[in-house]
């Protein structure tokens, strides 16, 4: 539900859907990056989130957003849906969980965000800090929405997940969920658009963990 209220309040995402061919589950698609960013002193201090929007998803969510109507959409033309967008997230928990040598992290607000619009795909860029940077032997992260209502893809590229100032020494490795069988794809695409889907005993979204020396 609280995913639901969020994506209806930011763009009115399900009367879209609702009107639109597709209505399925998930209904945003999310390209994602992130980068592990690293204090001087060698503690873990932030995740810099880089998400890429579904083509549709971006068409609908920018409409009326070309103030000059030059064609083009600038990152000052987006910056107050960035805003919104940034704001809103304690809500979804971030569609992210931390863990620092094993314990659960807590978040502090998030900032330094921006948006960008290049070949149809809008993508959001925002700084999620920790509340309590500290050193880490392990630092573990989750990306993705449990409820599937959202579907994060991390890229399958060397940039997907990587470190900025880590100490030397320190690796990151990569856990994607399996692709969804056929027989699920469909149960999901056939889902009721105002229920969550049953997604329980799927692995829906991806892990990551940066072990340092």
């Amino acid at each position: 539900m609280m995913r639901r209220a969020y994506l209806t309040a930011l763009t009115g995402l399900l009367l879209a859907a609702m009107a639109g061919p597709a209505a399925a589950h998930p209904h945003v698609f999310v390209n994602a990056k992130a980068e592990i960013v690293f204090a001087p002193d060698g503690s873990v201090r932030a995740i810099r989130h880089h998400w890429s929007f579904d083509e549709a998803y971006s068409a609908y969510i920018t409409q009326g957003l070309d103030k000059n109507g030059d064609g083009k959409l600038t990152s000052d033309e987006l910056s107050e849906l960035a805003k919104i967008n940034v704001e809103s997230l304690p809500d979804v928990e971030f569609f992210t969980a931390a863990k620092l040598n094993g314990r659960k992290q807590e978040f502090g607000a998030p900032g330094e965000q921006v948006m960008s619009y290049e070949n149809k795909i809008l993508t959001l860029v925002y700084t999620l800090p920790l509340k309590s940077p500290s050193k880490a032997r392990s630092f573990g992260i989750e990306i993705g929405d449990p409820t599937y209502f959202v579907a994060f893809t991390i890229v399958d590229a060397p940039d997907a997940v990587v470190t900025k100032d880590a100490p030397q020494g320190c690796v990151v490795r990569v856990n994607r969920p399996p692709k969804l069988d056929d027989a699920t794809q469909k149960r999901l695409a056939e889902a009721d658009i105002t229920a969550t889907p049953d997604v329980s005993g799927l692995e829906v979204t991806t892990r990551a963990l940066v072990a340092c020396p």
